[in-house]
């Protein structure tokens, strides 16, 4: 469902002017490069072993990973690496690994090694790149506009700029992001350019939140990387974002019976040690309206409106 047909606003709820972020390009910034979107999804030109592709940009994930359809597609044969257990939304499968996977993005050449082999959809998308390539940058996202930069990290200090509650999570170094929600309630998600919806939680967040008394749903599908299942989807009224608040956010749901993996919270053996509890993810539905500065390896982000 297309939430701009659903009237959805965005509110300032702070008075913020950011001026957008201007660097030369020897001073360590790329120049804008547009994106593909589709689906909610952030897709990039690259090439796998010389063959013309798209990857999917996820800071949701920790790992890369290449299309079986792909492979499968252009009968390709990598260099085998170890089984690795890959934990997605729904499910946990082990997956083949391969090494010295030749490949190209912005003019940059490269091996990847430990790159997963997953399901991810039909075979035009043949890569994703996850964690291994946000660590390298801080990386701006304009929605909006479809286009997006890449800055060298001492070009920037974002812990200077940042206008969101956001962390690296303990155990992960995966970014979450504190949400505000009505009556002082709030939730941390994992910060997802992967997800293409809007919010992603736990059936018993959403019974403890009271949707589930207050709000009709709707029977859905949601396609993991390791599982296909039924989910159910439904909006809520508003949520903070930052400086943002937003009307008529979607959320989704498992249905009722089925297990998924949204929620977790690092804790050190043998001590007291626990990181935040994380309850879910947050996506597309939200991302879509703003700019985006993310510093993935450090922990920080500004959100904004972009320029017309």
């Amino acid at each position: 469902m297309d939430s701009d047909s659903k009237g959805l606003t965005v509110k300032i709820i702070l008075t913020i002017t950011f001026i957008l972020l201007t660097f030369n390009c020897s001073a360590g910034v790329t120049n804008w490069i547009d994106f593909n979107l589709e689906r909610g999804h952030v897709k990039i030109p690259a090439t796998i072993a010389g063959i013309d592709t798209y990857a999917i940009l996820d800071t949701g994930s920790q790992l890369n990973a290449i299309n079986k359809a792909f492979i499968l597609k252009h009968d390709l044969t990598f260099d085998k690496g170890s089984k690795i257990r890959v934990q997605g939304v729904f499910g946990i499968n082990n997956k083949t690994t391969f090494n010295n996977v030749p490949i190209s993005f912005f003019g940059i050449k490269t091996e990847l090694d430990k790159i997963a082999e997953v399901d991810l959809g039909y075979h035009t998308n043949g890569l994703l790149l996850g964690g291994g390539f946000f660590n390298k940058f801080v990386t701006q996202l304009d929605y909006p506009n479809k286009k997006m930069r890449l800055i060298s990290q001492n070009s920037i200090d974002i812990s200077k700029l940042k206008n969101i509650e956001i962390q690296r999570q303990k155990g992960t170094g995966m970014p979450i992001v504190k949400i505000g929600l009505p009556n002082n309630k709030h939730l941390w998600l994992l910060f997802d350019t992967g997800n293409a919806g809007g919010m992603v939680v736990e059936r018993k967040v959403a019974k403890r939140m009271g949707w589930l008394e207050e709000i009709d749903r709707q029977s859905s599908i949601s396609m993991g990387v390791n599982a296909v299942v039924s989910t159910e989807s439904f909006r809520i009224p508003s949520l903070t974002f930052g400086p943002f608040e937003l009307e008529d956010v979607l959320v989704t749901i498992p249905a009722e019976g089925i297990n998924s993996y949204l929620e977790s919270q690092y804790k050190s053996s043998g001590s007291r040690i626990r990181g935040r509890k994380v309850q879910g993810i947050i996506g597309y539905d939200v991302l879509k309206h703003f700019l985006i500065t993310i510093d993935y390896k450090r922990g920080y982000a500004h959100i904004g409106l972009p320029e017309e």
